[in-house]
């Protein structure tokens, strides 16, 4: 009589491991359904919200040993009274550790970030290095803890992106289904970090998936409540930021003081992408003339962090502090003003050295301290008709990181959840609209597609610019054996006229000479140094039009799905 229940058991425990073995076979085959994808966007809104969880109290613990203060949110006021070369020293061997890092684990030298998860988005698949993205996450942690002037989300966002992929290789995803996990992690990221959901999953659909397609909507947001969650379990419902009082927004008198604010914090947003861009440059330019190895590179960086900071540690790490004190008008103007100045140069060369970090941090800080100083004047010339110089601030922080991320939507609702302050919102919204109006005139839209541009990929432009770039003439070519091939001696012909393209060449390449030859078709060879032309085939254009159009029609279907 014992053994019938255990036989029952047993095969009730074989049928429910056979299920899920099959499950997971047709999800790797056909993949997931609907409720089985949204099922997987709450495990990996849980996974990433861990994982943001961990990297934020990763940098608050290893700031605290590293400086040996009790309380990271007040590390500016700490370091004053730290020896000289405290502050000179841990920047610096942490620029080191960071050097050493990437050059061991990455072929660039260069940590990976939200540029490099919009990328993937857009023409991976919804797929991101992972390799390298580890060791971007241990190297901007550390770049965080010892006195890096950046901020965490751009880690995060990676970090979240490498859970993803490694779902979408599990369940052998299509490029609409990572896409869509990619979006899922990246909300619960920004969610879990911030404490922002709604931010969260605008975020995801606004910046990396930059679309809003209703078929990704619906898990985004499971996961992004997810990552919500994780965040309040261990920090409650508190927005990072405290306001005091809040603004009497005159709305009729006031309104054109919010519009010159945002076109100030436009060109204070450009200012600082173009700074970085730049730092960048130059130290491209020293590494290459001086020949010094490049993992010496962040610590060279280190070191001038903590040189300024020995006179002003308002620029170490992320910067809170000095945002709390903008934001409750704790600064005066020449503070505000000099700490504006100062920050800009110290992201610059925080991220031109590549010690790692993201921008997003730091631009609410310049945002802030820029809004305050613009404030402090209005109100002081003005003030019988003026409200308080923190809503100034309030509404800077909003405007300059909009700018910066080429996210207006998000960034307006992330400010309204990281202070509580929802009575402002029209402040905000007018310096938004014109500081993201003003900065995608003169960059490429947002500081993350100009860094994409300049690595020469036209994502700014449309999937009408980068899809061309996705598509190798090789595998599109008809080779000398296909039954339409194209005359091999009209082909020599061309050739040696120098109508052709090399086998490793993209539609990109292709498509111009198309115009300019007004060929029927263009030969493809192999090119060597020490030997002539290879023919490997001819690129019609007929049929790079056919997989132009059909790259555009997924694109258009999926964001309109």
């Amino acid at each position: 009589m014992s053994g019938a229940p255990e036989s029952f058991l047993g095969q009730q425990i074989s049928l429910a491991v056979g299920s899920c073995k099959h499950g997971l076979q047709v999800v790797r085959q056909q993949g997931p359904g609907k409720v089985t994808f949204w099922f997987i966007a709450l495990l990996i809104g849980i996974a990433a919200g861990f994982a943001a969880l961990f990297f934020r109290k990763g940098i608050n613990w290893l700031q605290a040993t590293l400086y040996g203060t009790e309380d990271v949110q007040f590390l500016h006021s700490f370091l004053s009274g730290l020896p000289w070369y405290y502050v000179v020293l841990i920047p610096t061997f942490g620029g080191l550790a960071v050097g050493l890092i990437l050059h061991r684990f990455t072929h660039d030298g260069r940590a990976r970030s939200v540029a490099d998860v919009i990328l993937g988005a857009a023409m991976h698949d919804g797929r991101v290095e992972k390799r390298a993205g580890i060791a971007s996450a241990f190297a901007s942690l550390i770049t965080l803890s010892t006195g890096g002037s950046s901020g965490r989300e751009g880690p995060v966002v990676h970090i979240a992106g490498v859970i993803s992929t490694w779902v979408s290789e599990r369940i052998n995803a299509d490029g609409i289904t990572g896409r869509d996990l990619l979006g899922c992690a990246v909300a619960a990221a920004v969610s879990a970090s911030f404490n922002a959901p709604i931010a969260g999953a605008l975020f995801a659909l606004e910046v990396v998936l930059r679309h809003f397609a209703v078929h990704a909507f619906a898990p985004i947001v499971i996961a992004s409540a997810a990552g919500t969650v994780i965040n309040r379990i261990e920090f409650g419902g508190v927005t990072e930021f405290v306001l005091p009082t809040y603004g009497d927004l005159q709305f009729y008198v006031e309104l054109p003081a919010f519009l010159l604010l945002g076109l100030t914090c436009g060109v204070v947003a450009v200012l600082l992408m173009r700074s970085i861009f730049w730092a960048e440059d130059v130290g491209n330019h020293l590494q290459a003339r001086t020949r010094l190895p490049r993992w010496i590179r962040p610590a060279v960086a280190g070191a001038m962090l903590g040189i300024i900071a020995l006179w002003f540690p308002h620029i170490i790490g992320v910067g809170y502090e000095t945002v709390s004190l903008a934001l409750t008008g704790e600064l005066v103007l020449w503070e505000a003003i000099v700490f504006t100045i100062l920050k800009v140069a110290a992201v610059a060369i925080t991220l031109g050295g590549r010690m790692g970090g993201g921008v997003f941090s730091p631009s609410l800080m310049i945002g802030a301290l820029t809004g305050l100083s613009f404030g402090l004047i209005a109100t002081g010339v003005f003030p019988d008709v003026s409200g308080s110089s923190s809503l100034y601030a309030l509404a800077g922080m909003g405007a300059v990181a909009a700018a910066v991320l080429g996210a207006p939507i998000s960034t307006t609702l992330i400010v309204f959840e990281l202070t509580g302050d929802w009575q402002t919102g029209l402040a905000v919204m007018v310096a938004v609209s014109l500081s993201t109006a003003l900065s995608s005139r003169l960059v490429d839209r947002s500081f993350f597609l100009t860094q994409i541009e300049r690595r020469g990929i036209h994502l700014a432009a449309g999937p009408q610019a980068y899809l061309l770039s996705m598509f190798m003439a090789a595998r599109i070519m008809r080779p000398p054996d296909d039954p339409r091939a194209a005359d091999e001696e009209t082909c020599w012909e061309l050739i040696n006229e120098g109508t052709y393209i090399d086998g490793s060449a993209t539609l990109e390449q292709a498509m111009p000479l198309f115009e300019a030859s007004g060929a029927r078709f263009i030969p493809v060879v192999t090119l060597s140094p020490d030997a002539p032309p290879q023919l490997l085939g001819a690129l019609f254009h007929v049929d790079a039009l056919k997989a132009y159009n059909r790259a555009l029609a997924a694109t258009a279907a999926e964001e309109h799905s």
